[in-house]
């Protein structure tokens, strides 16, 4: 008789995409937790996808969902939100008068800088967790990547 095998058992050790996944879960709960812990008890974690770097600012609806991989009808829910609540207001393109530019208000602009504040606070946790020429490291190694695959992503 065979056992059953153990189907919530993981399939092995962390692949890249879960070890770059799960630090970036723990950066947008800390974002999350100051934003309210300073007074910005609206924002919900549906709204950090429209504020994270490099945020909206000047960018066309359709440009943040793309950046998003949201639809439109949701980022335009989404920013129809944060503009009822202050962060953020569209206003007309003045190369395209038949659209609209995201513009941070304001107390967006506040909002987005206590999530910087908050990343740079749990950055200089991680650097001292890993000791500082290793964070620098592996801020370096981040980079590459990044610019790696900005370079190998053909544009839309």
């Amino acid at each position: 008789m065979s056992a059953e095998p153990n189907t919530t058992a993981p399939l092995g050790p962390p692949l890249i995409g879960a070890l770059l996944r799960m630090p970036g879960d723990l950066v947008r709960r800390r974002m999350l937790a100051t934003l309210h812990d300073r007074g910005f008890t609206d924002i919900v974690p549906a709204h950090l996808a429209l504020m994270l770097w490099p945020g909206p600012q000047g960018q066309r609806p359709s440009e943040i969902a793309a950046q998003t991989q949201m639809t439109k009808q949701a980022v335009n829910y989404l920013l129809g939100q944060l503009e009822g609540l202050g962060y953020v207001e569209r206003r007309l393109d003045t190369d395209d008068q038949r659209s609209r530019r995201v513009h941070l208000t304001p107390r967006g602009r506040e909002a987005a800088k206590t999530m910087r504040d908050a990343v740079t606070q749990l950055e200089a946790e991680w650097s001292a967790l890993l000791g500082r020429d290793e964070f620098e490291h592996l801020r370096t190694l981040l980079t590459r990547l990044n610019d790696g695959l900005a370079d190998a992503t053909p544009s839309r």
